[in-house]
């Protein structure tokens, strides 16, 4: 790994070792994310994606639960009143599922475009169709490592130290065993020069 990705400067990829791990990256994710921002996920079945979006969610504040859209192709998760504190509430969360779709077209017909400006919009299985969306976007990439790997340089911890006392919690109600490479890189002006936010954010959330 480089210099700049043991710094958080994006692209950068990161080594995720529980499902509890994969949502505090999410949490630490929410707090770059406002409203209008794109975030396509990429990765096989039971890979984290889910898993990932829920600490999005949790990050973002909205109301949950978050689960996979998959069958209604797209949820919208309203902000909670408290999440933006004095400023008011935070965006929306528009968590969509790719996965059924057969072409760009079809997630065109989902109006997605109209909830966009004003929400964050996690796209599951979204890869090479959900780029139309937004020039500026976040792209994560998320591969279980073949026989469990051994921990990088910014191997992502839980908070609750779940890594430590052997949870073997489901990645989006598969596989919980081996951990996950994920990679993450920016599309754009908007996210030039931007870094993921240290590890302990998560607790602050």
């Amino acid at each position: 790994m480089t210099d700049e990705s043991v710094k958080g400067r994006l692209p950068l990829e990161i080594v995720v070792s529980t499902a509890a791990a994969m949502r505090a990256l999410g949490r630490r994710l929410a707090a770059l994310l406002r409203a209008g921002d794109l975030v396509i996920l990429s990765g096989g079945l039971g890979a984290g994606k889910t898993t990932l979006t829920q600490g999005i969610g949790e990050g973002l504040g909205v109301r949950g639960p978050v689960t996979s859209p998959t069958f209604v192709i797209a949820r919208v998760h309203p902000p909670l009143v408290a999440a933006g504190g004095p400023m008011g509430p935070g965006p929306a969360l528009v968590h969509a599922d790719a996965y059924r779709l057969g072409s760009s077209l079809e997630l065109d017909d989902l109006d997605l475009d109209a909830d966009t400006a004003i929400s964050v919009t996690v796209v599951e299985w979204g890869e090479g169709l959900a780029e139309g969306l937004a020039a500026d976007r976040l792209e994560i990439a998320i591969t279980p490592i073949a026989g469990g790997g051994s921990p990088g340089l910014d191997d992502v911890h839980d908070p609750g130290g779940s890594e430590s006392s052997g949870d073997s919690e489901a990645w989006d109600g598969l596989d919980g065993d081996s951990p996950r490479t994920v990679r993450i890189s920016g599309t754009g002006e908007r996210w030039q020069d931007i870094k993921l936010p240290p590890a302990d954010l998560a607790d602050r959330l």
